[in-house]
């Protein structure tokens, strides 16, 4: 799969290295100045989800966009817990792969804190905590796994079927309101008690959150 990514990618225009082996990846990322990493989380030496934290680790700020197995959760949030900036889940078709790197690339190499915050809203992944203004607010698991998720995108409109894929199962209904359901969740909880709302409707495209 690695070749044939290459290949695709070279025939775009993109110089490309590869690896099969977590270690060496971790020192040619560090060596090298990279404009994105396409890092598959089943690789040996060290997988992909501990390439990830020793890069950003070392303040190796290249964008990465994780690929993991279909439906692997699990696999999903511990790459985003880390540090990696998107993720695609096999199989996938390689216009989408051009197009998350692409955009990625235009974004740039931006130092990602592993506490996320907007304006006075807190999140941190690792213990699971949202404070908003100093007040700690209590989370369902999917409230909290969209949160983030567009936590990660601040100032940028993420559409539902983007938050779909990242937030549920690739198998969930995609006509579902489930969506909007879970922002009305949201606001309940980190808009309606302050005085400042935070997530935006961007009316027929979809959500983003951003101080304002």
């Amino acid at each position: 799969m690695a070749d044939i990514m290459r290949r695709g990618l070279e025939q775009e225009g993109y110089a490309v290295d590869i690896t099969a082996d977590g270690a060496e990846a971790i020192w040619m990322a560090t060596e090298n100045p990279y404009d994105c990493v396409v890092l598959d989380v089943m690789i040996p030496s060290a997988d992909g989800v501990e390439v990830c934290r020793r890069l950003r680790a070392g303040s190796v700020w290249t964008p990465i966009v994780m690929v993991t197995a279909r439906g692997d959760v699990r696999d999903r949030v511990r790459g985003l817990n880390v540090g990696a900036d998107d993720y695609l889940t096999k199989p996938f078709s390689f216009e989408e792969l051009v197009a998350r790197v692409r955009a990625l690339i235009r974004r740039g190499s931006v130092e990602r804190p592993p506490v996320l915050a907007v304006a006075d809203l807190i999140l941190d992944p690792a213990q699971r905590r949202v404070v908003r203004a100093g007040h700690e607010i209590r989370l369902t698991p999917k409230e909290f796994a969209l949160l983030e998720y567009l936590m990660h995108h601040p100032d940028e409109v993420v559409s539902r079927t983007q938050i779909r894929e990242h937030v549920w199962d690739w198998q969930y209904d995609g006509s579902s309101n489930v969506v909007d359901v879970y922002v009305r969740y949201l606001r309940e909880k980190i808009d309606r008690p302050f005085p400042n709302a935070l997530i935006r409707t961007v009316r027929g495209v979809g959500y983003s959150i951003a101080a304002r």
